[in-house]
């Protein structure tokens, strides 16, 4: 037991790190289009957002599946920059139709991204450990908690800007991931591959 609440934190601390904070911007630009109503969409998102980040620890862990690090740094912010700029179909919704076939397989690869960005260090914790489904489920869940709390932020801040400040819903969005994209053009700059 000790060991799985180890991981749980463990997931925690990976998401909520602020020295870390591309998980956060992820997934601020993943709920920042949805509100409490439509809570349900954006935490499946979330979920399979996890299981493919965990997925991908595991094809590392089991060694299945080797990456190139460096493209993978990379390919993190890109994933963020991607999933604000899929915001604006809904800034637009009336010219777009913003179906949950394609959030859901861009989340899924984006979680596999992420798990494979995080895959080297979760496999040397993991080393020398003979049961690695426990780590990897008490990970998951840490993750899942952790994403859960930041997804609960950004449906307050949009219930707080839409329904107290009286905002415009595309307003909102637009600035908000236009932020999102500001704070991750640094990202994109700094892991270019050379």
């Amino acid at each position: 037991m000790q060991e799985f609440l180890f991981y749980i934190k463990l997931g925690l601390n990976h998401v909520l790190d602020f020295g870390a904070y591309d998980h956060i911007l992820f997934l601020s630009a993943l709920a920042v289009p949805f509100t409490f109503k439509s809570w349900k969409r954006v935490l499946i998102l979330a979920t399979i957002f996890t299981v493919a980040h965990c997925t991908s620890l595991a094809l590392s862990v089991y060694e299945a599946v080797t990456v190139d690090v460096g493209l993978i740094e990379f390919l993190i912010p890109v994933t963020i920059l991607l999933t604000a700029l899929f915001n604006f179909a809904y800034v637009f919704k009336e010219a777009l139709d913003v179906g949950l076939f394609l959030h859901v397989l861009a989340t899924a690869f984006f979680g596999l991204i992420h798990g494979f960005g995080f895959s080297n260090y979760f496999k040397m914790l993991m080393a020398e450990e003979e049961d690695k489904i426990t780590p990897l489920l008490g990970f998951a869940t840490g993750i899942e908690l952790s994403q859960v709390t930041i997804i609960l932020a950004i449906l307050t801040l949009a219930f707080v800007v839409l329904d107290v400040l009286k905002v415009k819903r595309p307003v909102f969005i637009a600035v908000t991931s236009i932020l999102v994209i500001a704070i991750t053009i640094p990202l994109l700059i700094a892991t270019f591959p050379m």
